[in-house]
């Protein structure tokens, strides 16, 4: 592993747009072969560890705690980021968990083994997830945040497009699950190889950041920083996690076992789609389009989970559009109210309550699921609704850069 050159305190001259883009489309083919590789594997790992013997609360729980993993563990990893400033430093653990568990699902025999190797993924993207978040805050201060958070976002979902389309590629071929893994082997060493071209062309990204004034961090974070901190986690217990989609799907025989890689793709081009795009609005308009964005998920539950074969494709849509969103509009609105000093601590605290929540309703809506999948939808769009509630007590309208 390539470790981070010594730290510059001082800030590079004349940051462009131009400067800024480059580094975030360099992220973002950094994302796009990351996604090939994990989320191709989570497309299905829901119908692949119900082969393997999994039930409902099994995948439910499994995939609640790999999330719970991937959030909670980012509230050290970003508060170790702050303080040593060694941003390449954690991405590059992260990734190098994070890819290569996919590879070894190839050889899962047991669903127990399996569900390891998820909680282990996660994991690495909670090591590296609030460094590159971070250096993104940085560089997209000098071509708008909701811009760049949305780019990034396309790009990881146009990997999270080609990834599954590989998978139902593979499945449709008849070669199974284990083949499937073992060739996403390649996507995650083309990630590792942007990721060392980065470091060598970008060795401070903390200098990317546009200097308006030079403000001292303050003692504490903001009160608007709690707000979304309380919306995330409402967002994050009504949130359905995909897998167990799918396990419904494949259940109840909603669609053929091998279309549901299809129709995770379809979910990843809606986000990458609507990511930039509202990415954009929220430039414009400012923090008030997170309130609207929570709305989304809400409408997509029940097309899951009480539709038929169409209304469950467009369900998968406005999933990905929630998912596309949330990462385009929250993550941005984090970046503009928390000083640069402390952005991957206050990445790290929002995605370990996020994680936690997450985990607590993934498990909670695989034993409801259980009971009647009514139950399911109620309560996931009872928590949406919560969140938009929530975010209304901001009454904030105007643009986080002219505050």
């Amino acid at each position: 592993m390539t470790a981070d050159p010594p730290r510059r305190r001082s800030a590079s001259p004349d940051i462009g747009p131009g400067t800024a883009l480059r580094f975030v489309v360099l992220l973002g083919f950094l994302s796009l072969f990351g996604d090939m590789t994990y989320e191709g594997a989570r497309s299905v790992t829901g119908p692949f560890m119900a082969t393997l013997g999994a039930s409902a609360v099994i995948v439910g729980t499994v995939s609640g705690l790999g999330e719970l993993a991937g959030y909670v563990l980012r509230l050290v990893s970003g508060y170790v980021t702050d303080r040593s400033q060694r941003y390449w430093t954690a991405v590059f653990i992260g990734y190098g968990i994070n890819l290569f568990s996919v590879p070894l699902l190839a050889f899962a025999g047991h669903w127990q083994i399996a569900a390891f190797l998820i909680v282990i993924e996660r994991t690495g993207r909670a090591i590296r997830k609030p460094a590159g978040d971070a250096m993104l805050a940085h560089a997209a201060s000098a071509m708008g945040r909701g811009w760049g958070f949305g780019l990034r976002e396309a790009m990881d979902q146009t990997g999270a497009v080609i990834g599954p389309l590989i998978v139902a590629l593979v499945l449709a071929r008849h070669a199974g699950y284990h083949r499937a893994f073992a060739l996403l082997g390649i996507p995650a060493a083309l990630a590792l190889g942007v990721l060392l071209l980065g470091q060598r062309l970008y060795p401070h990204p903390q200098n990317l950041e546009v200097r308006r004034a030079a403000t001292p961090a303050p003692r504490h974070l903001p009160d608007a920083f709690w707000i979304y901190v309380a919306a995330g986690i409402a967002i994050a217990l009504g949130t359905v996690d995909f897998p167990l989609a799918a396990y419904h799907f494949a259940r109840a025989g909603v669609v053929p076992a091998v279309e549901v890689p299809l129709l995770y793709a379809l979910a990843m081009v809606a986000s990458a789609v609507s990511a930039p795009l509202v990415g954009r609005l929220y430039d414009r308009l400012g923090l008030g389009v997170v309130a609207g964005a929570a709305l989304v998920p809400a409408a997509a539950t029940p097309l899951l989970f009480l539709g038929d074969a169409r209304l469950v494709a467009a369900g998968v849509a406005l999933w990905g559009v929630g998912m596309g969103v949330q990462d385009a509009t929250m993550r941005s609105a984090i970046g503009d109210i928390v000083h640069a000093d402390h952005r991957a601590r206050a990445y790290g605290i929002f995605d370990a309550a996020f994680g936690i929540a997450w985990f607590a309703g993934s498990a909670l809506m695989g034993a409801l699921y259980g009971r009647a999948p009514g139950a399911l939808v109620a309560f996931s769009v009872s928590a949406q609704l919560a969140a938009v509630v929530c975010l209304s007590f901001a009454k904030i309208s105007e643009k986080p850069s002219r505050r």
